[in-house]
């Protein structure tokens, strides 16, 4: 008969998201995620799979829970510019406090670029998902008068997912919660009518 699980999925997925985020695929191993999640090494094989299926995954609920965030304060405001600056602050703020200088979407990255299809297809997904949200809210904004007229939306999204990228890494490197909201107060004037 089996034995039942004795830890919490949920829990060993997000110790796992934490080490992964801090140390990079590579950087993390096994030991190191079995000591962090506090499971024995047949409990990893047994629900998670190997380590890639396991970084896979980790990959996807973080970057499904940190986009869903960003977005959802982006469209929490009715006035545009008030929206993007609320999910850049936010994302800002939350690059700089605790284990969140550790982005694990900025490692997959910097660590695999476009070499591993299954890696990009996760990191292309948040982007195109991020590049849409954007742009959607920018051409509100250039309909509304919110913002200039002649504002290619598009680029500007881009933009601002480059910015968004930006402020994690320079969170990594140390940066300050006031010079990431510097960040952001010059990305919202290159935005403003």
């Amino acid at each position: 008969m089996a034995r039942p699980r004795e830890f919490d999925r949920d829990t060993a997925l997000q110790r796992a998201i934490e080490v992964f985020a801090a140390h990079g695929f590579e950087g993390s191993s096994t030991p190191m995620l079995l000591e962090a999640m506090k499971i024995g090494r047949q409990s990893l094989y047994d629900t998670f799979g190997d380590k890639r299926t396991l970084y896979l995954e980790a990959l996807r609920r973080y970057s499904e829970e940190s986009t869903g965030a960003t977005l959802s304060a982006m469209f929490d405001s009715h006035a545009v510019l008030q929206g993007i600056e609320q999910a850049l602050l936010g994302f800002a703020d939350d690059a700089v406090s605790g284990t969140s200088r550790a982005c694990l979407g900025i490692h997959a990255v910097t660590e695999f670029g476009t070499s591993e299809p299954d890696v990009t297809a996760v990191t292309d997904a948040v982007a195109h998902r991020t590049l849409l949200a954007f742009e959607s809210r920018l051409r509100d904004g250039i309909e509304r008068g919110e913002l200039a007229g002649d504002l290619d939306a598009m680029a500007a999204a881009q933009f601002l997912l480059a910015t968004l990228s930006g402020l994690k890494v320079a969170a990594r490197g140390g940066a300050s919660q006031a010079t990431l909201h510097g960040i952001v107060g010059v990305a919202l004037r290159a935005l403003a009518a």
